[in-house]
């Protein structure tokens, strides 16, 4: 008997995916998590408490983090975007936050998931993968504008500096290294528009769809 039907958004920070997951939430009237919010969730509340360099004590916000933590304005920041991957280094908050994820995957009428290891270790049976991504440029020039409408002072020379850092970290930790799953679709976003994007992300859901319904 097979589970509900889970879309995994995968990719690199800046690369497009949670514009991508939202999109595709619309288009399949799927709820949508983006999961990089519970890890920016986590490195916010532990550096208020003072306790960002201790594994335990993120791990014990990890642990006890609720859904309505997640719409705190300040996860959107540049400074949380840091924080995030910095906790995520840590497999006992990688692992505390599983079952948030899992569970909200869970659902009978499917969901969509975007982060970066939900095809690989989140949902690995998920009849739909995408691995998102774009050159570390255009990333930085997205997310500098995003920075930019916010208020945040900071240049672009800084913000491409964050993505490779990021890159560096998110793809060479121990524990659920960010990559591609081997069965996951791969969009470069670079040269697209966000219709574009949207547009080739749908089609690679409805083809997994039908093959999904017709197994």
């Amino acid at each position: 008997m097979k589970g509900p039907f889970v879309i995994a958004v995968d990719g690199p920070a800046a690369s497009g995916k949670g514009t991508i997951a939202t999109g595709l939430g619309k288009a399949f009237d799927l709820p949508v998590l983006d999961t990089g919010l519970l890890y920016r969730a986590v490195g916010v509340l532990t550096a208020r408490a003072g306790g960002l360099g201790d594994p335990e004590t993120c791990a014990a916000a990890a642990a006890t983090l609720t859904a309505d933590q997640l719409s705190d304005p300040a996860l959107r920041t540049r400074e949380a975007g840091e924080l995030a991957s910095q906790v995520a280094v840590h497999p006992h908050v990688r692992s505390a936050l599983l079952e948030f994820q899992r569970t909200f995957a869970s659902q009978e009428q499917g969901s969509v998931l975007d982060g970066r290891d939900i095809g690989t270790v989140i949902c690995p049976q998920a009849p739909a993968k995408l691995y998102v991504t774009a050159s570390p440029q255009v990333r930085a020039q997205r997310r500098w504008r995003q920075l930019k409408a916010q208020g945040e002072p900071v240049s672009l020379d800084e913000v491409l500096a964050d993505i490779h850092i990021r890159d560096a970290r998110d793809g060479g930790r121990d524990d659920a290294p960010m990559r591609p799953a081997p069965d996951a679709v791969l969009l470069d976003t670079s040269e697209m528009t966000i219709e574009q994007a949207a547009d080739a992300a749908r089609r690679i859901v409805e083809a997994a769809r039908a093959r999904w319904d017709g197994s």
